[in-house]
């Protein structure tokens, strides 16, 4: 995670109290600090037949840090929103049959239709602001649902065509072995196809195992793809979908 939100986190959170009890933020709300891990991935909505099988997926440094603010409007139904700065990321190796691909080797640039394996890389930098109605089951449990929207403050996406043949241009054309050395296998990099603004749906529960700890799970669904509209190498659309899993402070 960037050292600017670790350091931007730390100075809302040290201000807060302040703020709060100088009565400058409307009353009766509560406000809490939260640190997690994402889980998940990048991908299609549903498995396309391209893609023949996932031979490895990799962990990726994708921690969160947030606060919150929560408004009770009855005893059981509340408003939360916040501020969190996230990383989402993963690395894949898939084995993949006639995938389209459009990809740099020997510094030539060639696109087609691969067979064999394709290792991805993704890595995401977010500020997200999620807006979340809120319904508490009992004292200690809360569940929440609502819209969220991410400014991306950096991205990557990038990777290669390792161990298989391109069919240049279309799936009958001329057939370029590729291998899984550096000048041989093929690279790609779309980074600067991606979007720098996302939309979802966030969903989670928190459990209160204490007067301010809390235990949290959830689950994030984007629906805006995160490559732009003009972006027509993968022929599948892409969404970030993760869980996340973490604590809470409450700080107010």
């Amino acid at each position: 995670m960037k050292k600017k939100h670790i350091t931007t986190f730390l100075l809302v959170i040290s201000a807060l109290p302040t703020w709060a009890f100088g009565g400058k933020l409307l009353h009766n709300y509560s406000y809490y600090a939260r640190v997690g891990y994402n889980l998940g991935g990048t991908a299609p909505i549903g498995m396309p037949a391209t893609i023949r099988s996932l031979n490895s997926y990799s962990l990726r440094p994708n921690f969160t840090l947030g606060v919150d603010a929560f408004h009770p409007f009855t005893d059981r139904w509340g408003i939360m929103f916040g501020l969190h700065f996230e990383n989402k990321g993963m690395k894949t190796d898939a084995d993949v049959k006639n995938y389209h691909m459009k990809i740099v080797r020997g510094g030539k640039e060639l696109e087609g239709y691969f067979t064999g394996g394709v290792v991805t890389k993704v890595d995401q930098s977010l500020a997200t602001i999620p807006v979340q109605a809120t319904y508490s089951i009992s004292e200690k449990v809360r569940v929440k649902l609502g819209p969220y929207f991410s400014y991306v403050t950096s991205h990557k996406f990038s990777g290669y065509a390792y161990d298989g043949y391109l069919r240049q241009d279309d799936p009958t054309g001329a057939k370029i072995e590729l291998g899984n050395e550096e000048g041989k296998r093929g690279e790609y990099d779309f980074s600067g196809d991606m979007r720098t603004w996302q939309f979802g749906v966030a969903a989670g529960a928190d459990w209160y195992f204490s007067k301010r700890w809390a235990g949290s799970v959830g689950l994030t669904w984007g629906l805006s793809e995160i490559f732009k509209k003009n972006f027509e190498v993968i022929d599948q659309a892409m969404y970030p979908i993760y869980g996340t899993i973490g604590l809470i402070y409450q700080l107010k």
